[in-house]
């Protein structure tokens, strides 16, 4: 099957551990995973892991993407740094592409004024508040909500944030979907032969 990759930000100071449920079952179920960084220079992560991004976000096109998934990162909260992985999510929504957001990811896409009409949620209501966004009636509590092409989830929630993607790309669904989270959030050894019967594992 010809698809398009999914593309993961990177950025220093990003968040190692939000994101790798999600990458790893989009790639075990076939899905290319590109790095997109600023420039192509390598990046820290908070764990002191160095990546060299695939690409530059000046290079990146919504048209060449099936997703795009920002993880959350110190800088969201102080710098103005990472504003063009935010003008970027704006681009790839306008033409119909979805993206994905967690922590700090969020704040940066309420500043750019992606959730003041979709249902999102965060870490919580306050810290989104705190950007002086325009969609605090539109904030759920809820571990991931998916809304208009927009995943949204929390900085304790990467289980969930993985599972409205694996949904939004067709990865998995219903009993099998249901069964990938229960076994993954919360270890529940009967979910996995729901998961071996199906071949998703």
């Amino acid at each position: 099957m010809n698809r398009k990759p999914v593309h993961l930000a990177v950025y220093d100071t990003l968040a190692d551990w939000e994101t790798g449920h999600a990458t790893a079952h989009l790639a075990r179920a076939g899905h290319e995973i590109r790095t997109v960084g600023p420039s192509t220079s390598p990046v820290r992560s908070i764990g002191g892991l160095r990546v060299q991004p695939d690409l530059a976000l000046e290079d990146l096109r919504p048209e060449d993407s099936a997703l795009l998934i920002l993880p959350g990162a110190d800088l969201w909260d102080t710098s103005d740094d990472l504003a063009p992985f935010a003008r970027t999510a704006r681009a790839f929504l306008d033409a119909g592409v979805p993206v994905a957001a967690i922590c700090g990811a969020t704040a940066g896409l309420a500043r750019e004024g992606l959730l003041d009409d979709r249902d999102h949620t965060g870490a919580v209501s306050f810290y989104l508040a705190a950007t002086g966004y325009a969609g605090g009636g539109r904030y759920v509590e809820a571990d991931a909500v998916t809304d208009a092409g927009l995943v949204t989830a929390g900085p304790t929630e990467p289980v969930a944030f993985a599972r409205e993607i694996l949904r939004l790309l067709g990865v998995h669904e219903g009993e099998v979907l249901d069964a990938w989270y229960r076994l993954f959030h919360d270890s529940d050894a009967a979910a996995y032969g729901v998961l071996e019967k199906a071949g998703a594992l």
